[in-house]
């Protein structure tokens, strides 16, 4: 039978105690993904246990991934980590709606560059090229999951920051209006702590890790066409492989 009480006649802590009844809400489906977490004072009111005591139940589920915390708005019920398959090139928008989530973008910056001398030999390309150079966060239902930054070799795609990457995926973009579809691509993982920038954006606490790919993507002519940077919550996401012998 379910607990709703704090049994201060027991020898387990408060906190664990306290552990046990909000993960079993969010795990028995009384607090559904997405909704928003009572405030701590409800809690504090409710179970009559200390802040330092809510504070650090709050902290034990997010760390489990089961919330997640968003600055000005309150703390939300998380979606299940989601697994990123490696066996083939998806976009986040095909990735979002097969799962059942709403997919959004928000362009965070457009322009064009120079190419630096790492990326250059990425993309076989000249140093000092110009390369275009878009970034995007993207969001789940709401919810900030990853960030993209694509650099392309803008010679391939001329004017092609002229498009609204928040209503236009841009891959669709690349196959519609340059007929460059993305065939393979070959990438790096790796895990980094997200940076004050990368934190605000998507909305999580520093220190927090993430999960970091650099991934070079090739066309039908197997030219290298867009070398790319994203950065996945930590929390949210886990990368699936199948090896064979």
């Amino acid at each position: 039978m379910f607990v709703d009480n704090i049994n201060r006649r027991s020898k387990i802590p408060f906190y664990q105690q306290l552990y046990e009844i909000l993960r079993g809400k969010i795990v028995q489906g009384d607090w559904k993904p997405g909704d928003m977490m009572p405030p701590e004072s409800e809690l504090i009111e409710q179970y009559q246990v200390s802040r330092n005591t809510v504070r650090q139940v709050l902290d034990l589920l997010v760390q489990e991934g089961l919330i997640y915390r968003q600055r000005g708005r309150g703390t939300f019920v998380a979606h299940p980590t989601l697994e990123q398959t490696m066996l083939r090139i998806i976009s986040f928008t095909e990735d979002m709606q097969q799962r059942n989530f709403v997919p959004g973008t928000e362009v965070v910056s457009s322009k064009v560059i120079t190419t630096p001398i790492e990326i250059a030999e990425k993309l076989q390309i000249a140093e000092g090229e110009e390369l275009a150079v878009i970034e995007r966060l993207r969001l789940a239902d709401g919810e900030p999951m990853s960030i993209e930054k694509s650099f392309l070799v803008h010679r391939y795609c001329p004017n092609i920051l002229r498009y609204d990457y928040a209503l236009n995926p841009l891959r669709q973009v690349l196959e519609r209006e340059y007929r460059i579809k993305l065939i393979h691509a070959r990438q790096i993982i790796r895990a980094i702590m997200a940076s004050g920038e990368l934190a605000e954006l998507l909305k999580i606490q520093m220190p927090s890790p993430l999960l970091f790919i650099e991934r070079v993507s090739f066309s039908q002519d197997s030219l290298p066409v867009e070398y790319l940077e994203i950065f996945y919550r930590a929390d949210r996401y886990s990368l699936y492989n199948e090896l064979q012998d």
